[in-house]
């Protein structure tokens, strides 16, 4: 298959982890016969510095252009910093969203038996816990009307949604169910938002037509608790924008770090796929942030073009190398590897995932191990 994909490594640690991602792709590229082509944009606080936009004409056509798009991380200091400052990083990342028609973003969550002990939860309430956020993405109060009086003592922001918005998500968060085990839980607000009873009443519609779907309901603040109590009785869950983008980082401390959290954005003909975490600006050019969650929204491109086995490979070197403890610092604290020797290794481990040895020796010294 040939894949033309842009690659909007963006700022802070975006560059290093995004590097790692591409390192992985070639390899599987590689291995399994495949063209893949990819093309850099500027995106965010590069974006602004360079040429005055945090999302550039030039980066969001070459993303339409573009069979799918790779991105890294956005947000620096001195825009977050500056409360009056009018042109943000994050605003390119919102421009991408309605740009590309990226309505839905979908994050899984899943534990590592090697990892259970790091996680702040107790291992008996997150062993085994497996489950996807379905969240919707270009609707709610993100993208309603914004104001501010003229005297700065006010300001609103609109919730708006439709019923086209909520059904195009819903039916993906349906389909992924059925392929899992079968229960779809809808997040909102409906004892108080107007907005959440209309997803209620429009979820439960089209819930009829997955009749081997369970169907329940959270209010938002008990789901954020039963992410804490339970995250085992979850499968797949489905919200609203702001919603989903509080609980799916509540999420991410299930698995014990925010560096291992993939994520995609679909719904245009170009999809996005990028890690869940910010661009960690005091970690830039350290060699400490952790590319398994980007490493990981490849993997989720890999499926997303129906390369399951592609996918899977990388999900197994992923999985290894953690057994392994070939992890950066947030996992391995006591002899860790860096961003660039974690990727090596995962690149080694898909370039001969069927035939591998591993050398000990080398393993310990943080050198290729493949032998």
């Amino acid at each position: 298959m040939k894949l033309n994909i842009a690659v909007l490594a963006g700022d802070g640690i975006g560059p290093e982890i995004t590097k790692q991602s591409i390192k992985v792709l070639k390899a599987v590229a590689d291995r399994f016969d495949h063209e893949f082509n990819f093309e850099e944009g500027l995106v965010g606080a590069a974006a602004i510095d360079l040429l005055g936009a945090p999302l550039p004409d030039s980066s969001l056509d070459l993303c339409k252009k573009s069979d799918a798009l790779l991105f890294g991380a956005i947000g620096d200091p001195k825009y977050d910093n500056n409360p009056d400052s009018k042109v943000r990083p994050e605003q390119g990342l919102l421009q991408l969203r309605k740009g590309l028609g990226l309505f839905a973003n979908i994050r899984p969550v899943k534990t590592y038996d090697k990892l259970i002990e790091q996680s702040p939860l107790k291992s008996d309430r997150i062993t085994g816990a497996d489950l996807v956020i379905y969240r919707e993405l270009t609707g709610g109060i993100y993208f309603g009307e914004k104001q501010t009086s003229e005297d700065g003592k006010s300001a609103s922001d609109l919730c708006s949604y439709s019923t086209n918005e909520i059904e195009r998500v819903a039916h993906l968060a349906f389909k992924s169910a059925q392929q899992r085990r079968k229960k779809l839980t809808l997040v909102d607000k409906a004892n108080v938002l107007e907005t959440s009873r209309l997803w209620r009443k429009t979820v439960t519609e089209i819930a009829k037509e997955y009749e081997d779907v369970e169907l329940d309901f959270l209010f938002v603040d008990n789901a954020a608790m039963q992410m804490i109590l339970n995250p085992k009785q979850f499968d797949v869950i489905l919200t609203e924008n702001m919603f989903g983008d509080i609980i799916s980082d509540e999420a991410s401390v299930i698995g014990g770090s925010i560096g291992l959290l993939a994520s995609a954005s679909v719904g245009g003909k170009c999809a996005m796929f990028e890690p869940i975490h910010g661009s960690y600006p005091q970690a830039t050019g350290k060699g400490i942030a952790n590319p398994v969650a980007s490493i990981l929204s490849a993997a989720m491109l890999l499926d997303h073009f129906e390369l399951t086995e592609e996918a899977d490979a990388v999900r197994k070197a992923v999985e290894l190398s953690i057994k392994l403890n070939v992890c950066t610092q947030d996992i391995n604290p006591d002899n860790h590897y860096t961003t660039e020797k974690v990727g090596d290794f995962l690149e080694g481990l898909i370039s001969e995932i069927d035939n591998i040895n591993i050398n000990n020796e080398n393993l310990n010294l943080g050198q290729m191990t493949i032998i």
